[in-house]
């Protein structure tokens, strides 16, 4: 399993339909305005690493989104 956090920037106003949108996508576990530099953050879990990266694309893909950054949790 592999778990990520996405940040996620959206177009001016259109955070709420973002929120929407990110919560229909399979693999999304949370997902939550936030205040500061990013609009949006998606708590993700995956199968795999390839997974994540096409769930990462769908959400980037989404009509609002303008940029996200992911974070991927490491092992220690």
């Amino acid at each position: 399993m592999v778990s990520a956090c996405v940040l996620i920037r959206t177009s001016h106003g259109k955070f709420e339909e973002a929120v929407e949108r990110i919560r229909q996508v399979k693999g999304v576990k949370r997902v939550f305005p936030v205040l500061g530099r990013y609009d949006v953050v998606a708590d993700v879990e995956c199968g795999d690493m390839p997974q994540l990266g096409s769930t990462v694309l769908r959400i980037g893909r989404l009509a609002g989104i303008v940029f996200t950054e992911t974070l991927v949790e490491i092992q220690t």
